[in-house]
């Protein structure tokens, strides 16, 4: 059975009191960046943090007493795993996990907070499922996929009516693609309902990528027709586009998204010169680790040009380091990060080196740094 209009409007009542209607909001700055309307919607918002608890609510709605009795398992990287134990566990069903080795400590957390037993396994989304689909034969679980199953394309497809409902003169809607169950269902509800609205997939091709979330290898087989059939484009983003996707989530709407979350705004920002307006970003999904966070930060900053690293050397004398940081507070930079190396073996025992992170406003900032403190004689690298 492919999944139509029909099966996702029947997902919508099925899962109305699991989830909630997440925010649609206007962004005027990212409308400026852009040069044309864009709106987002919040799935980072939804319980559990992503969108996938709208499929999980609505294949688990299905289940029979029987399965129900049974239990069910999963193998995610997070997101589904969370939105599984959650629908599990409001329905009183015993539920078990398979994530890979990469999963984030935060997702894994999160999803023992509810009532999931979890299994890491395996290094990539596949070798889970591999592991997932073993246990469920040998211990008779019901396995809930994370992507290639009509009731959970179905679930992720009601997002799609909400942005329709929401924003009726919206032309293009940009989508994260990992499995395929978001894409395809939200393809499937927009074109079901106005097929002159473009849907555009996002992927990140990179392994590993900042967008764990849908560090999927391949479509699966029921979603890959979706794909195929409602997708008017697919775009692919780079790491480097995605760090800055979500800085700019975080500096102009206070908004935290994670890497996958993020692809959408990396799609339009870079490879958007064709996409007509309004647009709307799907924003999927706002769980990740704190560490990674940090480490998208500084990538952002790097590509905006926001994060300056040099070498300086300076005499190995009392007060030089101290006359070095004065320099550069005066040039109006942040120290981020510093390392005072005086056992360089390439240098003179008169001299010492210093390697500096420097927060600055950007490029023309970084240039008269540089410009300052050639001038007062530092020799830098």
């Amino acid at each position: 059975m492919s999944v139509g209009l029909k099966e996702i409007r029947s997902a919508r009542e099925a899962i109305a009191s699991s989830i909630d209607r997440t925010p649609l909001v206007t962004s005027r700055s990212l409308t400026l960046r852009a040069g044309l309307p864009v709106c987002l919607k919040l799935e980072n918002l939804q319980k559990t943090g992503s969108f996938k608890i709208r499929g999980a609510a609505n294949r688990l709605s299905r289940l029979t007493a029987a399965e129900r009795r049974r239990g069910v398992i999963a193998a995610s990287a997070g997101n589904h795993a969370q939105g599984v134990a959650l629908a599990a566990r409001t329905l009183h069903v015993a539920s078990t996990i398979i994530m890979p080795e990469g999963a984030s400590l935060a997702k894994q957390e999160a999803t023992r907070s509810y009532g999931a037993r979890v299994v890491i396994h395996g290094k990539s989304f596949d070798e889970a499922m591999k592991e997932a689909r073993r246990i469920a034969e040998a211990e008779g679980k019901v396995l809930i996929h994370a992507f290639d199953d009509d009731a959970i394309i179905a679930g992720q497809g009601t997002l799609g009516l909400e942005i329709l409902e929401e924003h009726p003169e919206v032309a293009t809607i940009l989508v994260p693609i990992g499995g395929g169950g978001l894409a395809g269902g939200v393809g499937a509800a927009v074109k079901g309902i106005d097929p002159k609205i473009r849907v555009i997939g996002v992927t990140a091709p990179a392994r590993p990528t900042l967008a764990d979330g849908i560090a999927v290898k391949h479509p699966g087989r029921r979603t890959r027709p979706l794909l195929e059939r409602h997708l008017d484009q697919i775009i692919s983003v780079r790491e480097e586009e995605i760090a800055e996707a979500v800085l700019l989530l975080m500096e102009h709407k206070r908004i935290i998204a994670e890497g996958a979350g993020a692809v959408p705004l990396a799609a339009l920002l870079n490879h958007g010169r064709s996409i007509r307006g309004p647009v709307c970003l799907i924003i999927s999904g706002g769980n990740i680790d704190v560490t990674l966070l940090e480490r998208i930060i500084e990538r952002g900053l790097v590509r905006t040009g926001r994060l300056l690293r040099l070498s300086v050397v300076i005499p190995d004398r009392p007060g030089a380091l101290a006359g070095l940081t004065d320099a550069v507070g005066h040039l109006g930079a942040n120290i981020v990060h510093i390392v005072h190396d005086r056992l360089s073996l390439n240098l003179p025992l008169s001299e010492t080196r210093v390697e500096l992170s420097l927060e600055t406003r950007g490029p023309d900032h970084n240039r008269e740094i540089l410009a300052g403190l050639e001038r007062l004689g530092y020799l830098l690298f």
